[in-house]
């Protein structure tokens, strides 16, 4: 290989400049380019590109990282870091009814951090094969303990929440809902007049990742339905169907409530922790064993996903013809409601 020296008269002329800047070689050699942001410094970009469920899921953990890492670099946390973040939040993580020995907590944490190394490598701070997060191994999800209700069980639940509570009205709507419907928390909360067919019995359904669909219901829930909301206070398309007895529209804390005093009249609820995505479970169970597969993912919300996510709630106990009668337009009778006064 041939060695070019430099030109001296450039070189010259180089050095000239460096001392007009007071600067030297060796500044030069020392001073290094522009470093990565911190974590605390990126956090809001990655927080402002967030939707509102990513937000809410991963807002806890974010803010812990931002408190033990904020001052480092993003190419200074190691996976060793996220690991014991993600250990010490599986031992510390409060207990719930559904609680796994925080194997769930754990979890979020490798969730939330590879969602901050997503941001930056798709912004092009870091390489995808720098991200620490994505060098740690996330829990192999358990096996759900959920499954489908058998009659006898959502008969003793709706009786529970009929005769206990301080609003027995709205606790069977919810109930009834949730079992025809199979729709998620977010879905009954989110429903609003607007929502509401009374003629045709259906309800549109707006449920995690924007998805939307008209899900059928009995004519005659649509009518409770739309009584419950106007009579508490609902009058705007935009005003939500389900409201306490003061006129506000309820909370997912409804639920909590209505599943705490469930399980206390009920133990065997309790101690099993079920709670409303096991309607869901014991009514996509039915439509699965009554009109098939493509039915059921289509009542599931599925339709616009693929792989084996609606099987997952298609499992009951006992006979699949009779397990789940109940859920038939005969099941849901009007034994649910009760009657406003």
């Amino acid at each position: 290989m041939v060695v070019v020296s430099a030109d001296p008269a450039r070189v010259a002329t180089a050095r000239q400049m460096l001392a007009h800047l007071g600067v030297t070689l060796a500044d030069l050699q020392a001073e290094p380019g522009p470093g990565l942001p911190t974590l605390a410094e990126y956090l809001p970009q990655v927080i402002a590109a967030a939707g509102p469920g990513t937000r809410r899921t991963y807002g806890t953990y974010w803010h812990r990282m931002a408190a033990v890492w904020g001052d480092r670099p993003l190419d200074a946390v190691a996976a060793s870091d996220i690991e014991a973040m993600q250990r010490q939040a599986a031992a510390t993580a409060r207990s719930r009814r559904n609680s796994r020995s925080g194997r769930h907590a754990g979890e979020l944490v490798i969730a939330a951090a590879r969602a901050i190394y997503n941001r930056a490598i798709a912004d092009g701070l870091i390489d995808a094969t720098a991200s620490p997060a994505h060098r740690v191994v996330k829990p192999r999800r358990l096996p759900s303990t959920r499954r489908a209700l058998t009659p006898d069980e959502l008969e003793e639940i709706n009786l529970a929440a009929r005769t206990s509570g301080n609003d027995v009205i709205l606790d069977a709507l919810l109930l009834r809902l949730h079992t025809e419907t199979a729709c998620r928390r977010g879905g009954a909360l989110g429903l609003r007049l607007t929502d509401l067919n009374t003629d045709r019995g259906l309800v549109r359904l707006t449920e995690k990742g924007a998805t939307l669909r008209w899900q059928p219901i009995t004519l005659d829930l649509a009518a409770h339905l739309d009584d419950h909301a106007r009579a508490r206070g609902a009058v705007l398309p935009t005003d939500r169907l389900l409201r306490y007895r003061n006129g506000r529209p309820i909370t997912s804390r409804r639920y909590d409530h209505l599943w705490k005093r469930i399980g206390e009249k009920l133990p065997w609820v309790a101690a099993q922790g079920i709670s409303t995505h096991w309607l869901r479970h014991a009514t996509l169970t039915w439509v699965e064993r009554h009109y098939g597969y493509g039915i059921a993912r289509a009542y599931a919300g599925h339709t616009d996903s693929t792989g084996p996510a609606t099987t997952t709630y298609c499992q009951s106990p006992g006979s699949v013809e009779d397990c789940l009668s109940c859920l038939s337009p005969a099941g849901v009778s009007d034994k649910t409601f009760v009657v406003d006064g």
